[in-house]
């Protein structure tokens, strides 16, 4: 956990997540609104980020159930929480947003293009 550095925040439905990152990795965090000092964390490989991102580049409107589809072949997104901390470190990393637009409990985000 030594040299971590701070990537930045995404801001979900209920709270806001706290990216850092490792040499191979992201931390995020998230603190409980209930409980004071109390939270969780998760780890997200770096190699899972690129995973995502070269597939979903330019994509609108994309859910974790779609993630999850897509990539259910490979190791790196084993279930749906995995693939929403993935988008959290996109969002955070300035590589995705947050569509607001969208009502209702599921997130949908907007990964940018890649830069040539």
């Amino acid at each position: 956990m030594q040299g971590l550095s701070y990537s930045g925040e995404a801001e979900g439905k209920r709270q806001n997540y706290y990216v850092f990152k490792g040499s191979e990795f992201f931390l995020v965090l998230s603190f409980s609104h209930s409980k004071q000092g109390a939270g969780n964390f998760n780890v997200v490989e770096s190699d899972a980020v690129d995973y995502v991102y070269e597939r979903f580049a330019g994509a609108k409107g994309v859910t974790t159930n779609e993630v999850v589809e897509r990539g259910r072949r490979s190791r790196h997104i084993p279930n749906t929480l995995a693939a929403l901390n993935i988008m959290y470190v996109l969002a955070a990393t300035g590589c995705a947003s947050i569509d607001t637009r969208r009502v209702g409990p599921k997130l949908f985000f907007n990964i940018k293009g890649k830069h040539a």
